[in-house]
């Protein structure tokens, strides 16, 4: 008996191939349906000392730390860009702020300044016209968002041992005179508060919230800051 012979039109060895290429390109679309990419979120920080984190590394400044903490949580946030110097007041920070000429929307902004201001024996009447200045660009820089905008107080470093053979008193008066105006001109943009000068002030007592100056915040210190300022953002982010 003859074997029969298989004849092959031409071409159509090769549709096997094609079908299979098909299949794989489809697949591929179907997983990037099913696994979209996680949104990304940048993240500016403005501020001073305390939030570059002098004294302590980089990675535990308040704004790395609070970018860690979102990436815990499964947030896809890029590393922080931080515009701040030690020693810097709201006229300084207001002069790199323009200098930088920040062009793109961050998805969230924080500010912190003041400390030098009352440190440098400035008056809290010229601080408030400067610092409700940053605040407004603060606001811009987050695409008009009150809502992805934060506000911290400011520390109270008369209780540290820095302060010592100063009038600590005084300090936390003129600290509190500080905050409070800082605190209204918040306010009034709807802007979220929060308070962490009480927090500071149980440095007078554990030595582990101050860096090894013996001024500034530890990265400990730092990390209650970002926890807290975790807690207000995460909502914000998509699930």
């Amino acid at each position: 008996m003859k074997k029969k012979t298989l004849i092959l039109l031409p071409g159509l060895s090769r549709f096997p191939l094609a079908i299979m290429l098909l299949l794989c390109f489809l697949s591929i679309i179907f997983v990037a349906m099913k696994s979209p990419e996680k949104e990304k979120y940048d993240y500016l920080a403005l501020g001073d000392s305390y939030t570059i984190g002098e004294k302590v590394p980089a990675e535990e400044n308040f704004p790395n730390q609070l970018v860690r903490i979102m990436r815990e949580k499964g947030k896809n946030f890029s590393a922080p860009r931080i515009i701040a110097t030690t020693g810097w007041t709201t006229g300084e920070l207001q002069a790199a702020v323009t200098k930088a000429r920040i062009r793109k929307k961050y998805d969230f902004v924080t500010l912190l300044i003041g400390v030098n201001n009352q440190y440098r024996g400035l008056k809290v009447v010229d601080y408030i016209p400067e610092f409700e200045k940053l605040l407004q660009q603060a606001i811009h820089f987050a695409g008009n968002d009150t809502s992805h905008v934060v506000v911290l107080s400011i520390p109270d470093w008369g209780v540290t041992p820095f302060a010592e053979g100063r009038d600590r008193q005084q300090i936390a008066k003129d600290i509190d005179a500080y905050n409070a105006a800082n605190r209204l001109i918040t306010e009034k943009y709807g802007i979220h508060y929060i308070d962490i000068t009480p927090g500071t002030r149980k440095a007078s007592s554990d030595a582990s919230l101050l860096a090894e100056d013996g001024l500034h915040p530890s990265g400990k210190a730092y990390g209650e800051w970002a926890a807290e300022i975790g807690k207000y953002i995460l909502p914000k982010t998509k699930k």
